[in-house]
């Protein structure tokens, strides 16, 4: 099938304000060729004619090209390792700490986060602010409503505490959802905001170029304050984080020097 992909990514950076041009090239354009061929359309000028026409198609498409899998404290013993940070880093050298989840998906990373505060009782003077590329993302992540299986990793101690069950799905506590503040953002195309003590940004810059890449990290490391500190991925690393000002907590934290 040969498709217009340069017409499709010129398209959507216009009318979606997405740059699919910084995102890895093989594996994404697989997965516009599924859901186009999902959507019936036969080419990408009709596929995206049906973006801009079927509200449900545009909604399908962003959800798809944005990965969304995520879970509460998402690899446990790494979350262990940033709590222990909050706690005996970040709170002690700061009087009040701004953290930014980006690219937070369903909400589960940033609630996490607030669940850490409110453990030690930091929840007073303290911001979480959560961002993603997606909309609809954004509304899910508000309502803070959740399944079994993004809850693996919460202590029954913690469920019961944080959680009311409703049938199949777990509402999360107002106290907790009142802690973050949820924003539509990019994070190729948007400027980032300066003077945060943490970002949290995992899972996501593995779909993308390493020059996209490099400029998400160069542009965090810009919004750290000295002292402040990033928590990145388990698969994901900076190969040289001195060159962005950067040094290494551990293997997946970086403190801004």
């Amino acid at each position: 099938m040969n498709l217009d992909f340069d017409f499709f990514y010129s398209w959507v950076k216009s009318n979606l304000h997405i740059d699919l041009n910084a995102y890895k090239e093989k594996q994404l354009q697989r997965r516009i060729a599924t859901i186009m061929k999902n959507s019936g359309a036969s080419d990408l000028r009709e596929y995206a004619k049906r973006i801009s026409q079927d509200q449900e198609i545009k909604n399908i498409f962003l959800d798809y090209i944005t990965i969304n899998v995520t879970e509460f404290f998402r690899n446990k013993e790494i979350f262990e390792q940033y709590e222990t940070v909050i706690k005996d880093v970040l709170i002690p050298r700061f009087k009040s700490i701004n953290i930014w989840s980006a690219a937070c998906s369903v909400g589960a990373e940033p609630y996490s986060i607030a669940i850490i505060l409110d453990k030690y009782n930091l929840y007073k003077g303290n911001k979480i602010l959560a961002t993603d590329i997606d909309d609809n993302i954004l509304k899910k992540a508000q309502k803070g409503v959740f399944y079994d299986h993004q809850l693996k990793n919460v202590s029954s101690k913690n469920l019961a505490h944080y959680f009311k069950q409703q049938d199949n799905q777990y509402i999360i506590d107002e106290k907790i959802k009142d802690m973050v503040s949820f924003k539509k953002h990019d994070l190729i195309l948007d400027q980032y905001q300066k003077n945060l003590h943490s970002i949290v940004c995992r899972n996501v810059t593995i779909y993308f170029k390493n020059e996209a890449k490099d400029q998400i990290y160069a542009k965090i490391s810009e919004s750290l304050v000295s002292g402040g500190v990033l928590f990145t991925g388990a698969t994901e690393s900076i190969y040289n984080p001195k060159e962005i000002g950067l040094k290494k907590l551990s293997t997946f934290i970086y403190e801004k020097i």
